[in-house]
């Protein structure tokens, strides 16, 4: 992609090192004091238009650091599956372009919660398992730490429910389905752009080959 290496070339000095291990750490500070002393905090963290409005901007951030899951299970689960994934980004990408997909994902939902009311990081997350099963589809995981699964298939699942939601949502709810996936589609749209026009190329010279033969 021209237009990152641009960016790259240009402010590629300029990003956060080791942002992954940023975000769990924030992540996991703010879940100890969901369980231990306010369970109430990630409400003041998550982001919303009504909390921009009162000047709250540190939402813009903070709602990165909400925990998905907030059941000890679910919060170890999750964190150690996005290290896992993150890390990998980073070294595959570089920290540059990682703490890029970030930002216009953050972007993204920025967008979404201006117009729809608010946005939780859940769908961001999410975008990054999908970046990960694009880049390294024929890796195994452990389904339920027993079944061995490409990460393409869970990739093709996560998917399937991204477009139900898509499909059976609200307008509201398909905008912040969208534009929380920005990050994705940033760096991924324009190759799955290229590639259905080569596709369409193919099939209409396999046509034109086909009615050719046929004379």
């Amino acid at each position: 992609m021209k237009w990152l290496d641009k960016l790259e070339r240009r402010f590629g000095r300029r990003y956060i090192p080791n942002l992954m291990m940023v975000l769990l750490c924030c992540q996991a500070a703010v879940w100890i004091v969901m369980m231990l002393l306010n369970g109430g905090i990630g409400a003041a963290l998550t982001l919303t238009r009504a909390g921009l409005a009162h000047g709250q901007i540190w939402r813009v951030v903070t709602f990165l650091f909400v925990p998905p899951d907030s059941s000890i299970l679910g919060f170890l689960l999750g964190t150690y599956l996005l290290y896992f994934i993150g890390t990998a980004l980073e070294h595959e990408w570089g920290e540059f372009r990682f703490n890029l997909y970030i930002l216009a994902s953050v972007l993204g939902c920025l967008a979404a919660a201006l117009v729809t009311g608010s946005c939780s990081n859940y769908w961001l997350y999410v975008s990054l398992f999908l970046a990960f099963a694009m880049l390294y589809p024929d890796m195994q995981l452990l389904l339920f730490f027993i079944i061995p699964i490409k990460v393409k298939w869970l990739g093709w699942m996560a998917g399937v429910i991204w477009l139900l939601a898509f499909l059976a949502g609200s307008w509201a709810g398909k905008a912040q389905l969208v534009l929380s996936m920005l990050g994705f589609f940033v760096f991924f749209g324009p190759s799955a752009v290229a590639d259905i026009k080569a596709w369409i190329r193919r099939e209409q010279w396999k046509r034109n080959n086909r009615n050719n033969w046929g004379r």
